[in-house]
């Protein structure tokens, strides 16, 4: 710096203090503003934009040329704002003036009318490139360039180099208290997994209500067709309640079959809902403004809490989320309602629906192929279904205790089994075919109705050789029918009494004994008397003339 320089300034400036004068100045600043801005006089401010070759505009010389570099002002201390040649701040014939370091210079002759971001245009360009929104941007211009002008500038600048239309308006949903709640899923922090030891994605989980805006906020790894719906669980307990509607998105885990008017629900989620009194509602296919409370939610908590920060453990990431709920979240001013959150869930919190005594007994679903054998297969164990239904698909739904077949289509219940082990069958009685051989219970019991002497022995074969006597007792049974019950009866005693209970004894005791065959006799109870039938048939004929002669 030359002893010229040194004379003319009235204090030495630091380098970081001079670097920012020297900038504000290649922008077109005034003097006045430049002292504003910085905190330097503006005598001190002139000597170092002059050494640095930066034309000064004069007050009171809109649209005029600037001063050289070479002159002097000597109305510099009592200069007065003066408003700059373009809206960017700098002057129309400024194109002498070096351009500040990666920032492209105005071009000359530029309009009044023309935008404050023109000079950035690069680096605005750059950091869009790496997917920084309107708000990042002009904080970064801001604090790194001395960006004189607002947000708003900076967000008209964006969406003209997106090229994207001015949004249309949408419509203000109102709800009353406890009516609403909307649901979705969203983008987590980055938290170290477990198993792998790498830092992984999680999955955020925000329920939000209508009236109040009231968040419950949960973390999780993966998702489910349960998990969802037992994240749904855990909000309505967390709220102390429910709301009568749930707008969600058409995701898989709540909707299977999208429709705007008859939506197909997955069948655990809508159950789920159900037992908490709670009806849902799929958005428009593609139209997630329909639920924008929640997307708000789940944007704020992305980029205010989470922004940035990666935890060890998930129940760390959760209790920290839980802290930020209740102390910020809950205690802020929303932005809409112009209220405070937990203030109006106070109001709300009244009105959601009371939770049931018991949570809701999950359980898995899917459809099964009616096997050949008339069964479906659930965790390798085996379910007869009611006849008529092979090869054909039904629902099945199953958990610790029981297994339920549903069709298909109407989702009627069919069948309901107790769970079974490995391999393991289990049939109702009247699904059974014709052809399976009866159990054995069945088999005693059919035994002792033939007499009291075949009940005892066919007990008796059963307690000696269980897998055995199975046939023996139907081979009593069979000669029942063939030689009649009270001759197997009469058998079966003789073989009690000598002591060999056997199917062979009572076989061969019938063919060394046979029963005497039974012969109808020409006077038997079960015959009556001809002489019956042609009196009744006389009489018949008679009543049938009389009704004849009767007749006019």
């Amino acid at each position: 710096m030359g002893l010229g320089l040194a004379a003319g300034m009235s204090n030495v400036l630091s380098a970081d203090k001079r670097q920012q004068v020297i900038a504000l100045g290649r922008l077109g600043w005034s003097l006045r503003r430049i002292e504003e801005a910085t905190g330097v006089r503006r005598e001190t401010a002139s000597a170092y934009l002059r050494a640095a070759g930066i034309a000064l505009r004069p007050p009171r010389r809109w649209g005029r040329p600037p001063k050289p570099a070479n002159e002097v002002s000597t109305d510099s201390a009592t200069e007065a704002p003066a408003k700059p040649a373009n809206a960017a701040g700098v002057s129309t014939d400024s194109d002498t003036a070096p351009p500040q370091d990666g920032v492209a210079a105005a071009p000359s002759g530029h309009s009044p009318m023309a935008s404050r971001c023109e000079p950035y245009r690069e680096l605005i360009a750059a950091a869009l490139a790496r997917g920084r929104n309107a708000m990042a941007i002009w904080q970064d211009l801001v604090d790194g360039h001395g960006f004189p002008a607002g947000y708003a500038s900076v967000m008209r600048f964006v969406r003209q180099l997106r090229g994207a239309a001015v949004p249309d308006a949408h419509a203000v949903i109102q709800t009353p208290p406890g009516e609403e709640g909307q649901v979705d899923y969203g983008d987590g922090p980055m938290v170290r997994h477990p198993q792998t030891g790498k830092y992984r994605r999680t999955r955020i989980f925000v329920f939000t209500l209508g009236y109040s805006r009231k968040c419950v906020r949960l973390l999780t790894w993966q998702s489910s067709t349960r998990i969802w719906a037992e994240l749904h669980e855990r909000a309505f307990r967390r709220l102390g309640g429910a709301p009568s509607l749930v707008v969600l998105d058409n995701l898989r885990e709540g909707v299977l079959q999208p429709d705007l008017y008859d939506p197909t629900l997955n069948p655990l989620y809508r159950d789920v809902l159900a037992h908490y009194g709670v009806t849902a509602l799929p958005c428009r296919v593609r139209d997630p403004d329909r639920k924008g409370k929640v997307e708000s939610g789940i944007g704020h908590t992305q980029r205010t809490p989470l922004k940035g920060l990666r935890f060890e453990r998930l129940e760390e990431a959760q209790a920290y989320l839980d802290h930020w709920e209740t102390r910020w979240a809950d205690t802020r001013i929303h932005g809409t309602t112009k209220r405070q959150v937990a203030a109006m869930f106070a109001e709300e919190r009244p009105h959601l629906r009371p939770l049931p005594p018991t949570p809701f007994r999950y359980y898995a679903f899917g459809t099964r192929t009616v096997h050949p054998d008339g069964c479906v297969e659930v965790l390798k164990a085996y379910y007869r279904v009611p006849p008529g239904r092979l090869g054909t698909e039904v629902r099945v739904e199953w958990d610790e205790r029981v297994v339920r077949i549903l069709d298909r289509e109407t989702g009627a219940l069919l069948r309901e089994h107790e769970r079974q082990h490995l391999g393991q069958y289990r049939e109702h009685p009247d699904d059974r075919p014709r052809r399976t051989p009866p159990p054995t219970l069945a088999l005693l019991a059919r035994a002792a109705t033939v007499g009291a002497h075949v009940g005892q022995l066919a007990t008796t074969l059963h307690a000696g050789d269980p897998l055995r006597a199975v046939r023996r007792i139907q081979g009593l049974l069979a000669l029942a029918r063939k030689h009649g019950a009270p001759a197997v009866d009469r058998a079966a005693a003789v073989a009690l009494d000598l002591g060999s209970p056997s199917y062979q004894f009572v076989r061969r005791y019938l063919e060394r004994h046979p029963p005497t065959p039974l012969t109808l006799r020409q006077v038997d109870p079960l015959i009556r008397q001809l002489t019956l039938y042609r009196d009744l048939l006389q009489g018949r004929a008679a009543q049938e003339g009389e009704d004849d002669d009767a007749t006019p």
